[in-house]
């Protein structure tokens, strides 16, 4: 099978890299140069048709893309550690707070990233007061987030989970370019200290 992804700063291909690297699954990721647009060419089109990385090329030419899925797929072929959760309850909570991680949390990273950073600008149409709007909304996540992780040293409850993942890369991307964690935070503060703790995160 063939992993495509991308190198840091990218969040979603890094949020496969730590899955893989939590379950002790060794697989190389072939990288596309999201800059140099490999990743919208014609040939990568053919295999995902929105042009987005990550995306898991089996053996048979099935082609999985988004970064969920394609950790629900290793989690089915190797069920421990489990990162989805065990329990029905537990399996439930943890696809809530990737929701809520991807929707409250990384929407407006991405908005201001598609909309206001200066990478974006030569590939893209800008409007960039929204795009700048969007730092308010990030720090009301954050809060929002920081209030939530109140007497747990996980998002999605006691273990590391997917959602832990999900909302680690999606602050460090932030962080990245140029969105940080504002004063306070103490909770956000020391789960994040935690996670980035752990091996797997330096991939």
């Amino acid at each position: 099978m063939i992993l495509y992804g991308a190198p840091l700063p990218a969040p979603n291909p890094r949020r496969v890299r730590i899955f893989l690297a939590e379950k002790g699954i060794a697989l190389a990721e072939t990288p596309l140069d999201l800059m140099a647009r490999e990743h919208k060419s014609e040939a990568f089109r053919a295999k995902n048709s929105l042009g987005q990385v990550p995306a898991l090329e089996l053996d048979d030419g099935t082609v999985i893309s988004e970064t969920v899925s394609i950790c629900r797929y290793f989690e089915e072929l190797q069920p421990e550690p489990a990162l989805f959760g065990r329990t029905a309850v537990e399996r439930a909570l943890v696809d809530m707070w990737i929701r809520r991680v991807e929707f409250v949390v990384m929407t407006p990273v991405r908005n201001f990233w598609r909309h206001a950073h200066p990478r974006t600008a030569r590939l893209v149409a800008q409007f960039r007061e929204f795009g700048e709007s969007n730092r308010g909304v990030y720090e009301a996540a954050l809060g929002w987030m920081d209030g939530e992780l109140a007497g747990r040293d996980f998002v999605a409850g006691d273990g590391f989970t997917m959602a832990d993942i999900c909302l680690l890369t999606t602050v460090d991307f932030a962080g990245w370019i140029g969105l940080e964690m504002g004063e306070g935070l103490g909770n956000l503060r020391l789960w994040h200290e935690r996670v980035s703790g752990r091996g797997s995160s330096g991939v």
